[in-house]
């Protein structure tokens, strides 16, 4: 059976900036170490692993699901100590969260597109949704050094007008978290603008501190601030499971525009086991953090390596001379690593390495020193 040339006027039903796109990769991985994607290196225990296959298998899956997301909002609001007044918002992963806000925001105002702004290099979705749902992309950059550059933020704030802006806490794919005080500078300069902040920690557990606590010491100031985090870095990349934290008037809003049933009783059910077993990813994310300094000292020693930065998260940014040719070498050596170099001109030549157990850090730091 052959397949049907499809027509150009069929193509041109397509909007022009999707044909123009390029679909997001994912790099065939199989058979090798995949140190790129920033996931828990660590699986469920065989015991834990068949007490979760019984869970799922017993499921009602002819059914829509129910009752058991409320269920799973409130293990989410207890296990991230939620302000009171909060309310839950679930999302098919944070991606999708980063979807309905921009669908919810959407409207134009004096006559101009809705803006989202953001520091810039920082997560990919960000200037895609705001192109899919027609809002204005506002990227601001980011320090040489990865920092926030608060006077052009507020300044971007001032002029602009976002209806949201993001700032990661800590950033992908710098790994930064950056200080307190400069992130309330911006939180409050979105204040005077009547603006969203949406605080994505989707590498929260592996930082040292949370916005929460601010959205706690400070309710007034941070009224207009969502907390957007993921289950993905938790331990549940293949679940999808995201969640939004906020004033529950904010909140009910966004849902407005949430696909009906849009978390499957499967990544339900996944999400309240593995919340059920908190203490033992609270465990796997402390292994994990416990890797990182060494890693980040031991490519500090690698010959080759021209600048790594700090980091707060369960991925590390270096630069070396040629990242490409780093990466397909590496790719030779059985090691997954991502080139962000296309990403931003700040990233030029830059890798982002994920930390994962001390045996995976030490056979990428093998394939990478032989690849420099």
């Amino acid at each position: 059976m052959t397949t049907p040339d499809i027509s150009s006027q069929a193509l041109q039903r397509i909007r022009a900036d999707v044909r123009a796109m390029q679909a997001y990769h994912v790099q065939d991985s199989q058979g090798l170490l995949k140190m790129d994607t920033m996931e828990n290196p660590y699986r469920l225990s065989a015991a834990l692993q068949k007490q979760l296959g019984e869970r799922l298998g017993a499921l009602e899956i002819n059914r829509y699901p129910g009752e058991r997301l409320e269920v799973l909002k409130k293990m989410l609001a207890d296990y991230a100590g939620a302000p009171a007044g909060s309310a839950v918002l679930l999302g098919n992963g944070s991606d999708e969260i980063i979807t309905l806000l921009a669908l919810a925001t959407a409207q134009p105002t004096e006559g101009a597109r809705a803006k989202m702004l953001a520091p810039m290099p920082g997560f990919v979705m960000y200037p895609l949704s705001a192109k899919l749902q027609g809002l204005d992309f506002v990227s601001v950059n980011l320090t040489a050094d990865f920092d926030l550059d608060v006077p052009a933020m507020q300044a971007a704030i001032a002029a602009q007008k976002p209806a949201i802006t993001y700032i990661a806490y800590p950033n992908n794919p710098t790994a930064t978290l950056w200080e307190e005080d400069k992130v309330q500078a911006i939180v409050d300069a979105v204040a005077q603008i009547g603006g969203l902040v949406v605080m994505d920690e989707a590498y929260q557990p592996f930082a040292s501190r949370s916005w929460i606590t601010r959205m706690k010491a400070e309710p007034e100031r941070n009224q207009h601030v969502l907390l957007m985090r993921t289950l993905s870095k938790f331990g549940l990349a293949g679940a999808r499971l995201g969640y939004l934290i906020g004033p529950a008037a904010l909140v009910h809003e966004i849902d407005k525009v949430r696909p009906p049933y849009n978390i499957s009783v499967l990544n339900c059910e996944t999400a309240i086991f593995a919340l059920e077993h908190e203490s033992l990813y609270a465990e796997q994310a402390a292994a994990i953090r416990a890797e990182r300094q060494p890693l980040i000292d031991a490519l500090a020693a690698l010959e080759g390596v021209e600048k790594i930065w700090p980091s707060e998260a369960n991925m590390v940014l270096l630069r070396v001379a040629d990242a490409g040719r780093a990466q397909a070498e590496m790719k030779k050596r059985g090691v997954l690593v991502k080139n962000v170099s296309a990403m931003h001109p700040l990233l030029n030549n830059c890798l982002r390495l994920t930390v994962g157990t001390r045996e995976e850090n030490a056979q990428m730091l093998a394939a990478l020193k032989e690849s420099l």
